[in-house]
This record gives C-alpha cells, sequence and structure tokens, in this order.
C-alpha cells in the first residue's frame, strides 16, 4: 500500500483498537449489536477530536467507549425489566486461540457476564478496565468521571463482589469440554444416570426466548427437573460442539437451523449452570467469529 492509499491517522488509530473496543464495550454491555452500535458513536466522537493533543490515542479512544457503553448500559438495565423471562448475554462464536489468553476467556465467558450483570453500571466498567484490560486507576477515573481515589475503592468492592459470586476455581477450556462431550452423550443417549452423574444437585437452568421462542419464564432449579427439560430437548434438536465465548459449548439444530446456543458453569468438577439461548435475536453472530481482544 502506497502512502497515499494509507487511511487518515483518526482512521488508522480507529482501526487498529477496534477489536479492544468492540470487547470493553461488550464486556460491560453483554451484547454484541449494543457493543457494535457503541462502536459506531465512538466513531463520531473520534473523527471531532484534535489528535495533536491526544497523547495516549488508544486510552483516548477506550474512554470515550467506556462513556458511551455506560450511558447505554443504563438505557438497557431498564429495557431489561420489561424482558420477557430470563435475560442472558449474546453468545458470540469466538475463534479458538482465544482460549489460549485464559483471563480474556474467563472474562467473556457466559457464566462471568451473568455476574458482572450483577454489578452496578459504574462497578461493572471499572472491574472490566481494571481487571481485564489493566488500566491504571487514574486513566479509569477520566473514563467513568470518579477520582483515582473513588475508582480504587469502587474496584475493591467490585472485585470482593465478583470473588463470592464466579464460578469456584480456575476451569480450564478442556474440562469444559470434557463435561460438554459426556453432557451431550448422555442427552442424546438418553441415558439419565450418566447425566445425573455430571450435573450438580443444585444445577440451575436459563433460558432466553426473549418472548419471541418458547422458553421457561423462570430458572429451572434442581437436578431433577433441569434432566427432565434436558431429556426433552434430545427429542427435537441436534447437539453440535462449537466454540462461544471463548468457551466449549452446544450449538442446538433444528433440521439444520439454529435454534438454541448452550454454555454451561462448572464448579468443582460438575454442572451447576446452563445457559440456553433462544432468542433469535441474539444469535446472528454465530454465523461468523467474532474477533475479541486486550
Amino acid at each position: 500500500m502506497s502512502q497515499d492509499d494509507r487511511p487518515d491517522p483518526a482512521t488508522e488509530a480507529f482501526l487498529a483498537h477496534r477489536n479492544l473496543l468492540f470487547t470493553v464495550a461488550y464486556e460491560m454491555l453483554g451484547s454484541a449489536a449494543d457493543a457494535e452500535d457503541v462502536l459506531q458513536e465512538t466513531w463520531l466522537r473520534w473523527v471531532g477530536v484534535d489528535l495533536d493533543i491526544v497523547q495516549d490515542r488508544r486510552a483516548y479512544l477506550v474512554r470515550i467507549t467506556t462513556r458511551q457503553a455506560l450511558g447505554r448500559l443504563r438505557t438497557l438495565g431498564r429495557r431489561k425489566e420489561s424482558y420477557v423471562g430470563p435475560w442472558l448475554p449474546e453468545p458470540l462464536l469466538t475463534a479458538p486461540d482465544v482460549a489460549e489468553d485464559v483471563e480474556l476467556a474467563d472474562s467473556v465467558s457466559m457464566a462471568m457476564l451473568l455476574v458482572l450483570e450483577t454489578l452496578g453500571p459504574t462497578e461493572r466498567a471499572v472491574f472490566v478496565l481494571r481487571e481485564v484490560f489493566d488500566l491504571e486507576y487514574d486513566e479509569i477515573a477520566e473514563a467513568v468521571d470518579k477520582s483515582p481515589a473513588a475508582v480504587r475503592q469502587i474496584a475493591h468492592r467490585a472485585r470482593a463482589h465478583v470473588a463470592a459470586r464466579r464460578p469456584r476455581g480456575v476451569v480450564s477450556p478442556a474440562e469444559t469440554r470434557d463435561a460438554l462431550e459426556a453432557f451431550q452423550r448422555a442427552v442424546e443417549t438418553g441415558d439419565l444416570q450418566r447425566l445425573l452423574d455430571i450435573l450438580a444437585p443444585d444445577v440451575v437452568l436459563l433460558t432466553d426466548g426473549g418472548g419471541i421462542k418458547r422458553a421457561a419464564l423462570a430458572p429451572v432449579v434442581g437436578i431433577d427437573r433441569v434432566a427432565e427439560v434436558l431429556g426433552r430437548i434430545a427429542e427435537t434438536m441436534s447437539l453440535r460442539p462449537a466454540q462461544v465465548n471463548g468457551y466449549p459449548a452446544l450449538i442446538l439444530r433444528i433440521n439444520g437451523e439454529v435454534d438454541a446456543v448452550m454454555a454451561v458453569r462448572i464448579d468443582e468438577g460438575l454442572i451447576t449452570g446452563l445457559y440456553a439461548v433462544r432468542n433469535p435475536e441474539k444469535l446472528s453472530h454465530l454465523e461468523r467469529e467474532t474477533t475479541v481482544s486486550r
């Protein structure tokens, strides 16, 4: 590419950091569609910035993205209050190499995104920027309009909150894959005992149909009730493994068409959470891999 063909500096900087900005927005929102909208808003503000006064373009872009995502997160909170049934994050088809970055894969996993949902908007932003992207406290302070001292306190509270709710111990992709393979075999063969062996007694199944597809309107709790529901799934759907949100998951199809995505949470070797997204408005990012990065 000749020098004349290169994009202008603003475009070049935005494209260089686009995957990072998308990941920041997605981890804050749990929605790929809303994250894409935030990137559009970030771009519109970025092209109006005088680059001569910007010392760190990456930090500046992250700051714009964070502020846009915070505004949208508050709007999303109001929208979720009227959502039909359980709300689950929008699943992403991710490349296998995401799993090699253990911290990144953990941060975009369905289980972690659900934990982040229990944080307030500012706490969530601070946690994501500090724990996942390792930003300095003064950088985060500028992004969330707080003092560095306040950000340190918020980060401390958010870490404790997340630690109390995240899966116990580090779960490797290999462990998740083994559990899913056993789960898939048990469901497909109707081997109830094998299924009971890998489900925790207090396992919880969340199904997100968004009021569009049939789904349980409340969490299905307990090994017997969950096993009964899974048995019905096996009668109508085919299950195929895929890499979703950095971890192995299952894509469920009916007559070849994607009907749902199922991810799992594993604690101490047993499946404690099953997350099935059926809302068709949340399944569009399964058609191609989405790049996430730090």
